[in-house]
């Protein structure tokens, strides 16, 4: 009789321990939340297309304007690139940073933490290198920049573009 007591109160001690560590998690979670910004970058232009182009001319590249349409400032943390062929660059006033390209390929893309005040704009400049897979590299090529932001709503923001790629 004595065990199904003590194995009784075990098992109401061990329920309300792990009662009190979920409570914990969900305020842990609300915490973090907290510092999460209710506004989103956004983009005037999410998609661009550079028709056919040449791999034997070189580089081509577009500006994206983004902006933050919010009442609070928003963080934007990483920028990156969806193949080893494109890269991004951030200019933010008379501030540029980058080149970023695309993780986990001969790159580490650090963490920027660069603020977009309310109403702020910036200009994220893609460049595809139409080379860079060489000969069958020919064809319709989609890449993307991905930013990702400290927004609660909306924490990354995707710009794409395309182009045909001919020798």
């Amino acid at each position: 009789m004595n065990s199904k007591i003590i194995i009784g109160v075990f098992a109401s001690v061990l329920l309300l321990a792990g009662l009190l560590w979920i409570a914990r998690s969900d305020l842990q979670n609300t915490a973090a939340v907290s510092l999460a910004s209710r506004s989103a970058l956004s983009a005037e232009e999410a998609d661009f297309d550079f028709g056919t182009i040449s791999m034997a001319a070189g580089n081509v590249s577009h500006a994206f304007r983004v902006k933050n349409a919010g009442s609070e400032p928003i963080a934007i943390e990483k920028m990156y690139t969806s193949c080893m062929c494109t890269t991004a660059t951030l200019t933010k006033g008379a501030q540029t940073f980058g080149p970023y390209g695309m993780p986990g390929h001969n790159s580490f893309i650090p963490r920027m933490n660069e603020t977009l005040g309310p109403n702020a704009e910036a200009v994220i400049e893609a460049v595809f290198d139409p080379a860079a897979h060489g000969p069958a590299g020919v064809g319709l090529a989609e890449r993307s920049v991905y930013i990702e932001t400290n927004s609660a709503g909306a924490p990354t923001l995707e710009l794409t573009f395309r182009a045909e790629v001919t020798r």
